[in-house]
């Protein structure tokens, strides 16, 4: 990676990230880009607490959602190296699991990479939803309440272990209650004595107390239909007032910042000089297990934590994105290139993964919006969102950007409909869509002409107006 390389990385960050913040009405955003074990760029964008009018800032802290999963492998894999458990190890010798798999054992390795046979079961959404106001149906006060709910599943198992990816948010709080159980301490203390502390991560933490503690903190904000946010508390309890319930935070309960995150991107480069875990330890990590739905990049599993991608222009991808609904987070990094990006917001909607893509990808010497298809997608919409209008304007119909994809209205005094446009090619090279309407077919096309835009559909012709 040389300065050039950089510079574009910095320049994309610094005018693509306030739009996309703009756009997604999303307050408050920190990134940080690292090459080797070093941060090369840090900054934040908005605020952190906009009733207060404070920055976010490279030390702000947020929930970093799923990406803790990544610590809870890592923390399993340091107790089998020390001799405490094999991955190959059935799950219920060391914790209360009584779900049986069609065929062979449900082993620690299959928990690891979402490979157990059982589909989610929510208990996220219900933790969650109970911290933010929502009651659950189920209460998830503490481990009898946990696996009353998850062997109540039997049912619910599918295929045999190893067979089919089916994200599991309760597979990683079974993995966090073995690191409980074998580390002879609450789960957080485990992760905060073996990692955070080796790493110098000293302001991230599991505690809430602690979080509300610390000056630079981001409020929290929960994305309303409307795409307005409203200030929320952080959803999951105190583990100082309730220790015992420290494994179900395992899945997604780590608050850190992008500076402290650098540290734990930095333990994760195979040659770095700032490994937890040995280099065997880190491959199978980051080396898929389980194939997942093909990427727009092709071939991607999961690994260990990791989300793996092959080929990311001729280099594999490890990364994994997390959100609690009032913060959301992003870690990439290319390990055989020594580079990565964390990115933290404090609510949903920011496209994280295409931004860290194309910071990536600019660090690569590439232009982010020809190379990351999500990038070159949005600038595409953009252009053929608008007003069109018929010969002499006795037909008006408008086309729009919802939800990564393009919506047709037709409105007038005979008719109000609005449908998807879906495209012939999934990264929009070419400009033909279709309505798809009854089971059939129906041909849309966008053609630009040297007055501007025309849209055709069925035997309509359209001029954009604006």
């Amino acid at each position: 990676m040389n300065p050039t390389d950089t510079s574009r990385a910095i320049r994309f960050i610094e005018s693509y990230v306030p739009d996309a913040m703009r756009e997604t009405k999303t307050p408050g955003c920190s990134v940080a880009v690292i090459r080797g074990m070093d941060i090369v760029y840090e900054n934040g964008f908005g605020l952190r607490n906009r009733e207060l009018s404070l920055p976010a800032t490279p030390d702000t802290l947020y929930g970093i959602g799923s990406c803790t999963k990544a610590f809870v492998a890592t923390a399993i894999l340091l107790l089998a190296e020390r001799g405490m458990l094999s991955l190959d190890d059935p799950v219920d010798r060391y914790i209360p699991f009584k779900i049986r798999a069609p065929k062979g054992d449900i082993q620690i390795r299959h928990l690891l990479s979402h490979a157990s046979g059982l589909p989610a079961l929510s208990t996220s959404e219900s933790l969650i939803g109970e911290g933010l106001g929502v009651p659950s149906r189920f209460p998830l006060a503490d481990s009898a309440d946990f696996y009353a709910w998850v062997n109540g599943a039997q049912k619910e198992m599918t295929q045999g272990p190893g067979e089919r990816f089916f994200y599991s948010n309760e597979s990683y709080r079974m993995l966090g209650h073995i690191v409980q159980i074998l580390g002879e301490m609450p789960f957080h203390e485990f992760v905060e004595e073996n990692i955070l502390k080796p790493l110098g991560m000293a302001r991230s933490t599991f505690v809430r107390s602690r979080y509300e503690a610390d000056a630079d903190r981001m409020q929290p904000y929960l994305a309303k239909p409307d795409g307005s946010g409203e200030p929320a508390s952080f959803p999951y309890p105190d583990l100082a007032q309730n220790p015992e319930f420290s494994f179900m935070l395992s899945a997604g309960g780590l608050i850190s910042s992008v500076r402290d995150m650098a540290k734990f991107v930095a333990a994760n480069i195979p040659t770095g000089t700032t490994r937890l875990l040995s280099p065997a330890s880190l491959e199978s990590m980051q080396k898929s297990h389980i194939a997942r739905p093909s990427s727009h990049y092709g071939n991607n599993g999961y690994g260990y934590g990791w989300v793996v991608t092959e080929d990311f222009f001729g280099t594999p991808l490890v990364a994994h994105g997390g959100s609690i609904d009032v913060s959301t987070a992003y870690t990439a990094f290319l390990p055989r290139k020594e580079i990565g990006v964390v990115m933290l917001a404090n609510t949903s909607g920011l496209p994280h993964a295409a931004i860290a893509e194309g910071i990536l990808a600019a660090l690569l010497g590439l232009d982010p919006f020809e190379a990351i298809p999500p990038l070159a997608i949005k600038k595409r919409m953009n252009v053929l969102s608008g007003t069109y209008e018929a010969y002499r304007c006795p037909l008006a119909a408008r086309v729009f950007a919802k939800g990564g994809l393009l919506y047709l209205e037709q409105k007038d005094e005979f008719q109000d409909t609005v449908v998807p446009l879906i495209p012939e090619d999934d990264t929009m090279a070419d400009d033909r869509f279709y309505i798809w309407s009854e089971g059939a077919r129906q041909p849309v096309e966008f053609q630009e002409t040297p007055e501007g835009l025309d849209l055709y559909v069925e035997r309509n012709r359209y001029h954009k107006v604006r």
